[in-house]
């Protein structure tokens, strides 16, 4: 092809770019008239975790009846939290699956817990082992990815007051941070030839310890360097100033926890911004799931309509 028709391709491109911009496309129909047809913008879909209607008390809220909720609400899938499951035997966990596709729901993320943050490596290959374990038990569900943590030192031993200290915590006595994020990077590495064999994405989150600041999840994150880990952005999880570290992280999301208050927090209140904070997930390109976490006192059969209303009006 020579430059001059290959300049002509570009301009014919650029001007097709700017009529899509009225989403509008030309088709030939079966008997050879023209069809106009609309090129429907993206969707960002938006799913509840289980998590939303249960937080951590001492009677569990069933995952069933969290899909049979979404199904009725109209979200567009479930996280699954792995400590709300009652069972990893087969049956239930079929069961679930069963349930979920027959209701047009997707299990699109299983959200767990592993700490890698321990100079004892027999303690760190336990939570290698739980991670894989998880992964298998992902596929088992159907879900695309899992939730990973880095883990904290647990010199806080209190949760709550690991965070009102920012989620800084002291290392252990003859330890380094620099330790703590060796220790990660190298379990997590251990585990990524297994989400491969599986297809299953490990998604980092913010979530304290090592990952508290957008400095620490990106050192993790990068120093990994594999396309099955990415990172999952916990909108209340932030210390400070919440919207610039979203736009620093946003172009390596893949899941999103959007976090909501209705009747205060379990732990603190944020006064978020969805539409602010859907302009920059949009402005980096983020097509993943965006998944309510209502983390507020007010009853969930309440708060949580009422957040999927806020989120559907902020990404429509």
């Amino acid at each position: 092809m020579n430059l001059a028709r290959r300049n002509m391709l570009k301009q014919s491109l650029g001007a097709g770019t700017a009529l899509c911009a009225a989403t509008t496309l030309q088709n030939t129909g079966a008997f050879g008239q023209t069809v106009q047809t609309a090129s429907p913008p993206s969707r960002i879909r938006i799913g509840v975790s289980t998590y939303s209607y249960w937080h951590f008390e001492k009677v569990k809220y069933p995952i069933e009846k969290v899909i049979e909720n979404a199904a009725r609400l109209g979200f567009d899938g479930v996280e699954i939290l792995h400590r709300q499951m009652e069972s990893e035997e087969r049956s239930y966990v079929n069961n679930l699956k069963r349930m979920a596709f027959s209701l047009g729901i997707d299990l699109f993320f299983l959200s767990i817990h592993q700490n890698f943050v321990s100079p004892d490596k027999s303690r760190r290959q336990q939570h290698i082992d739980h991670t894989k374990r998880c992964i298998d038990l992902a596929v088992q569900l159907g879900c695309p990815a899992i939730r990973l943590n880095s883990g904290r030192w647990g010199t806080i031993p209190d949760f709550q007051k690991m965070l009102d200290a920012g989620g800084k915590e002291d290392p252990l006595p003859g330890h380094t941070d620099d330790d703590a994020f060796r220790w990660c990077i190298d379990s997590i590495n251990e585990c990524i030839p297994h989400a491969e064999q599986a297809g299953v994405i490990m998604a980092l989150e913010n979530h304290w310890g090592l990952t508290t600041t957008v400095d620490g999840l990106l050192r993790i994150y990068k120093a990994v360097n594999s396309p099955w880990l990415s990172i999952n952005l916990d909108t209340g999880n932030f210390v400070g100033d919440p919207y610039s570290q979203l736009e620093r992280l946003a172009q390596y999301a893949i899941v999103v926890q959007a976090k909501t208050y209705y009747g205060g927090g379990v732990y603190y209140t944020r006064d978020l911004d969805y539409h602010r904070i859907a302009k920059i997930l949009r402005n980096a390109g983020f097509k993943g799931y965006v998944s309510l976490e209502m983390e507020g006192k007010e009853n969930a059969d309440q708060a949580v309509a009422k957040s999927l209303k806020v989120l559907r009006e902020a990404f429509a």
